[in-house]
């Protein structure tokens, strides 16, 4: 009997303390899956090479100004992939244009006649004959950076003649547009 007397308030003591537990656990909230407490930023776009871009661009308003058209513009700024592949872009289309001028046949013809690209007799320079007069009104940058027209590449030369040419025609090359059949 004495055992008896025991497990009662042993089996009271399970009892309660089983109680007291379950209503522990069932007064915290359930557990649930929390995000982490760090804040999460958007991932700043990689940096890429700032003097790559500001060559490319270069490049292209370079040869933007030598074929007479508005030079382009980006306003990103110039470390960022968008204004990298921008300007590649921009400078490949660029150089293909300026490859090839649009009256080329009748530089070409006017370059056979009139002489040398690199050539350097005073009154005119160049293989297309350009005087100062003509160097300063349509090519001022580039009598500033290069010089003379002799110093100028022969896209360079035709270029500067074809805006010439816009505005003018063939009449600073009266003689030799005739002899082409330009005229």
């Amino acid at each position: 009997m004495n055992d008896r007397r025991m497990l009662l308030p042993l089996a009271l003591a399970v009892l309660v303390l089983a109680g007291t537990v379950s209503s522990f656990s069932a007064a915290s909230p359930p557990h649930r899956a929390v995000p982490k407490t760090t804040t999460v930023f958007a991932r700043p776009a990689p940096k890429v090479n700032a003097r790559l871009t500001r060559r490319l661009r270069a490049v292209t308003w370079r040869w933007q100004v030598v074929m007479g058209r508005r030079r382009s513009r980006l306003a990103v700024p110039l470390d960022t992939r968008k204004a990298l592949r921008f300007w590649r872009r921009k400078a490949s289309l660029v150089r293909r244009l300026a490859a090839h001028p649009p009256h080329r046949s009748g530089w070409q013809c006017i370059h056979r006649f009139e002489g040398s690209w690199s050539d350097s007799g005073d009154p005119y320079w160049g293989g297309l004959q350009m005087d100062r007069g003509f160097m300063q009104h349509y090519a001022p940058r580039m009598l500033l950076r290069k010089g003379w027209a002799n110093r100028w590449s022969p896209l360079e030369q035709m270029w500067v003649a074809e805006r010439a040419h816009r505005g003018r025609g063939y009449t600073p090359w009266p003689n030799t547009a005739r002899y082409c059949g330009l005229l």
